[in-house]
């Protein structure tokens, strides 16, 4: 086999440009990976300055000093890619992104902070310089995830994009990596390769050559000089986990191992150890007491703002629905709230008063949209819908409403989705957790890209994610990608 295995090693080695990599190719990638946040770091920052700048200006202050401003601020774009790599920002490739998003508040506030506390030194300042750190401050915290977002956008799709990673491993979990990495490019992992020691897997997944067996590593290392490996045998004995590692993690500078939790997937997990022994701490964090009222004073807040700024405009989509169809402004659909109790959901009315009637005739005529209903519970472009009802759903309008049930204690703005109660019975199993909190109106399965092609059980896999990894800082994550996907019309 070893003979037969090497010889397939060679031929798709020689075949595939992909695996033609040299040490000094991965270097150049996290060069210019960095290279290229570093430059999108300082734009945000620079344009955090140039829009406080002009916030500034509308409260009336004027710089005391202009060329000490100016040298403050030039360093200060020195620094902050300073601070960033020390959080280890940089290359920026395979990292998380509430972590990334944790790494970039920290810092900017530091320094931030520091700038402040250095201006004090220079008496020829007024409160001019003080008010636009605090407002280049606050711009940034969302200037600079956007930044780094657009980046990946912009340049995953390149061939030199991402670092080559090995997959240990080709059975469903290691097919699901693998073809998550190719789907989702802008983290930075790009599956090259994958070894697995039974011979019925060898061939490729989704282009990606599966070859075998495991004591191949080694000369597979020698050719391709990989450095990060993912370790997808959750349901492998544990010694034979623990040999793998112990065998061959040693040949990789990183190596991500995906456990099997006993069915628990997409899951935070903190790893605590009690001397001789260890083990997985599994936590709920969202229905910790201090993260109900965190998110109950932000609710209460933010949505008795919303309303009261977006009044003359609220009223305005509602003469709209009135000129376009007949029927009430409002739209009521009784949800499942916390503790399995109902509310009415309010939304401005999309379609048309007989919708239910036209969704039917058009199931019974139609197999392929009865299908996709049934796999997705909505239809892409759905003909109940009003001319209006069209604009609002794409810019998410019709979800407005929405903050009176937010300000009424019914939901939250952030949180899983609201379900019908017929729903239910299809949540998995994950309707106690689901139901344990306020449901949102929006919430993480929402930002994702091409939502409507996340399946019924995907949907409620995420949002069991959301309540488990719960922080302050997922909750901005999806606030941030919320007002990108509505000013973009994409139905977030």
């Amino acid at each position: 086999m070893e003979t037969f295995t090497l010889h397939q090693l060679t031929k798709i080695v020689n075949n595939s440009s992909d695996l033609k990599i040299k040490p000094s190719e991965i270097l150049l990638k996290k060069i210019v990976a960095a290279a290229i946040f570093i430059i999108s770091d300082i734009l945000s920052i620079a344009l955090s300055f140039g829009l406080a700048l002009q916030a500034a200006n509308l409260f009336g202050y004027g710089i005391a000093n202009s060329s000490i401003g100016l040298s403050i601020f030039f360093f200060s774009l020195l620094i902050f890619p300073i601070a960033f790599a020390l959080r280890r920002l940089y290359p920026g490739l395979g990292i998380d992104v509430i972590d990334e998003l944790r790494g970039l508040t920290h810092s900017s506030t530091i320094v931030f902070a520091g700038l402040i506390f250095t201006s004090l030194f220079f008496e020829r300042f007024n409160n001019f310089i003080y008010l636009v750190f605090i407002f280049s401050w606050l711009i940034s915290l969302i200037a600079l995830p956007i930044g780094r977002s657009f980046t990946r956008k912009l340049f995953c799709k390149k061939k030199w994009w991402g670092l080559p990673v090995i997959i240990l491993g080709a059975g469903n979990t290691g097919e699901k990596i693998i073809k998550t990495l190719l789907k989702h490019q802008q983290i930075g992992l790009r599956p090259i390769v994958a070894v697995d020691d039974n011979v019925d897997k060898w061939g490729y997944i989704e282009k990606v050559p599966v070859i075998g067996g495991l004591t191949i590593i080694p000369e597979l290392i020698k050719k391709l000089s990989l450095d990060y490996a993912i370790l997808a045998m959750p349901n492998a004995e544990p010694k034979v986990q623990e040999q793998v590692i112990a065998k061959y993690s040693k040949y990789f500078h990183k190596t991500l191992i995906i456990p099997d939790l006993f069915g628990i997937s997409s899951v935070w997990i903190t790893v605590k150890s009690f001397g001789a022994f260890f083990g997985f701490e599994l936590q709920q964090k969202l229905l910790k007491n201090s993260a109900i009222i965190q998110k109950r004073f932000i609710d209460i807040f933010l949505s008795s703002l919303f309303i009261l700024l977006s009044l003359p405009f609220t009223l305005a989509i509602a003469l709209l629905i009135k000129i376009d169809s007949k029927g009430s402004v409002f739209f009521k659909q009784e949800r499942m709230g916390k503790n399995n109790s109902r509310f009415d959901m309010i939304k401005f009315r999309t379609m048309y008063t007989d919708s239910e009637y036209r969704l039917q005739t058009i199931l019974s005529q139609n197999e392929e949209m009865r299908a996709k209903f049934n796999k997705y519970h909505k239809l892409k472009n759905d003909p109940r819908m009003t001319r209006i009802g069209k604009i609002l759903r794409k810019f998410s309008l019709d979800e407005v409403p929405q903050f009176l049930n937010v300000l009424k204690g019914d939901m939250s703005l952030l949180g899983p989705r609201a379900y019908l109660a017929w729903e239910k019975p299809k949540m998995l199993g994950q309707e106690d957790i689901i139901l344990s909190v306020k449901q949102g109106i929006t919430g993480l399965w929402q930002i994702i890209e091409n939502r409507d092609e996340v399946t019924f059980a995907e949907r409620v896999s995420i949002d069991v994610y959301y309540i488990r990894n719960w922080s302050l800082f997922l909750d901005f994550y999806i606030v941030v990608r919320t007002i990108a996907f509505v000013l973009l019309g994409k139905n977030a």
